[in-house]
């Protein structure tokens, strides 16, 4: 399986475990309930099968890496952001939202799969190859996965390969690699702000601990 399909399968085998009872507690996303994060899983899934069906006939202006955008910390004002915890909500039973999560999110798996890596696809404003698309997916699904079981300790952990792969992701965005002493789970949630350092940490960071967090849109 390409990274893409990995971390995605296992996002959706992790989504689907959790009891009902999970759902009410918070996500490693500040402020959003594991319900609002797997809601807004669905919405994701659903931008990536838009994505892959809407195609580009020029040359690509993005790759897997300038995709993505170092943006400020969020402040709450995002609209979409408001909407999630209300749409989330208006699901009520957690089934409810399981099921549409593995419905739309195998489609999404399945299109990625039959879609051609050298074809070019167009997203927001940007031009890129389905390969490099799906490539910057791999960094969303393994920051988002370690999100829902932040605080669920026997929840299954994202792939070991794939973890490294949003790692490496996170080092070419940011243009700086994460001491080789942190483990890739932590490189990942020091770097994007899901975690403070310890002071043990901060000082390996160096000058690097004055750039965090790298948020990314």
């Amino acid at each position: 399986m390409n990274p893409f399909s990995r971390s995605w399968t296992a996002l959706l085998a992790a989504a689907a475990g959790l009891p009902d009872e999970d759902f009410e507690r918070p996500s490693g996303c500040r402020g959003w309930l594991v319900r609002d994060l797997v809601c807004h899983l669905v919405i994701d899934a659903q931008d990536v099968l838009i994505t892959l069906v809407t195609p580009a006939d020029t040359e690509p202006t993005a790759d897997a890496v300038t995709y993505w955008n170092l943006v400020d910390p969020p402040t709450g004002e995002d609209p979409l952001d408001a909407l999630i915890p209300r749409l989330a909500a208006a699901y009520g039973d957690p089934a409810l939202l399981r099921f549409h999560l593995d419905d739309v999110g195998s489609a999404a798996g399945r299109a990625a799969g039959l879609a051609d890596p050298a074809a070019r696809v167009s997203t927001q404003d940007k031009v890129l190859t389905v390969g490099d698309y799906l490539s910057a997916y791999v960094l969303e699904w393994t920051l988002h996965h370690l999100d829902l079981i932040a605080h669920l300790p026997s929840a299954a952990e994202p792939p070991a390969d794939t973890l490294a792969v949003a790692r490496t992701a996170l080092e070419r965005i940011a243009g700086a690699a994460f001491p080789a002493a942190f483990s890739d789970a932590d490189a990942l949630l020091i770097g994007t702000g899901r975690r403070a350092p310890t002071a043990g940490e901060r000082t390996a960071l160096g000058d690097l601990a004055g750039r965090l967090p790298f948020v990314l849109g």
